[in-house]
């Protein structure tokens, strides 16, 4: 398989940055919801604290590589050809995607810094981008949560239209982000 997209199929590339992005989705996700299994202040809570922000900051971390590759190559086909309404539909949801994995670390980051918390990121501490700042905390913890719901239906949205054009539409969208596929 080529590392870059061609016009029929995704590249190595994009297809394992894809896969990657969801299984660390599902542990972001994870480890911030199973955080409240334990009570406040537990080394149990705090380390899943650890893992939902440096995950988070990975997520942040790999979508400009993701990014790059979309954009350096071109995007394969569909066959057939959705409509029009659908193939716009999809350029808003994947405008969305993106813009989740960019706003929902950068949020993050921005909080944990108001919040006068460190940003830890695998054994390093990230600066902080803004000052201490409890009045600018609160919102933004809000924000965060309300994009971290959002994300639950985007992401769900996503998964339903590639089966929905696999088994409904019978065209090649999904195949075409299906590793090792012939």
């Amino acid at each position: 398989m080529d590392w870059k997209n061609t016009a029929s199929r995704y590249g190595a590339l994009s297809i394992g940055i894809h896969w990657l992005m969801l299984l660390l989705f599902i542990a972001v996700y994870a480890s911030i919801e199973l955080r409240e299994l334990y009570p406040k202040g537990s080394d149990p809570r705090e380390a899943l604290k650890t893992w939902h922000a440096m995950l988070g900051m990975l997520v942040f971390v790999l979508i400009w590589l993701r990014l790059a590759a979309r954009l350096s190559g071109p995007m394969p086909g569909i066959q057939p050809e959705p409509p029009s309404w659908q193939q716009i539909t999809a350029k808003l949801l994947h405008l969305a995607l993106y813009a989740l994995m960019i706003v929902m670390p950068l949020t993050g980051w921005l909080l944990l810094s108001a919040s006068g918390k460190p940003v830890p990121f695998f054994g390093l501490e990230l600066p902080a981008l803004i000052g201490a700042n409890k009045d600018i905390a609160k919102p933004l913890k809000e924000i965060h949560e309300f994009i971290g719901t959002a994300g639950y239906y985007l992401i769900g949205l996503h998964a339903a239209a590639a089966l929905y054009h696999h088994y409904i539409q019978r065209d090649n969208t999904m195949i075409r982000m299906l590793p090792h596929h012939r």
